[in-house]
């Protein structure tokens, strides 16, 4: 039985545009895979940041606490 040349044609032009739009998939997805890559490295460096400000801020904290810790010994009138 011979092929049938129409389905033969259909087939071809639908095998083109499944591969065409596999391709396109395929780089899109290369794209989202590096967009992701940056954004795991940014939530790095912000993870980072902020590990830096907390200790600082208890840093500042403490220091607040030592100078508090100071004045409470002190008197605060000028009576003598």
């Amino acid at each position: 039985m011979p092929e049938d040349p129409i389905a033969q044609s259909e087939l071809a032009a639908l095998t083109r545009r499944f591969e065409e739009v596999a391709g396109k998939h395929d780089r899109e997805f290369g794209i989202i895979k590096s967009d992701l890559t940056a954004v795991r490295l940014q939530i790095g460096n912000l993870d980072q940041k902020v590990e830096a400000l907390d200790k600082k801020i208890d840093r500042n904290q403490a220091q607040i606490i030592e100078l508090l810790t100071e004045l409470v010994g002190r008197r605060t009138d000028n009576a003598g």
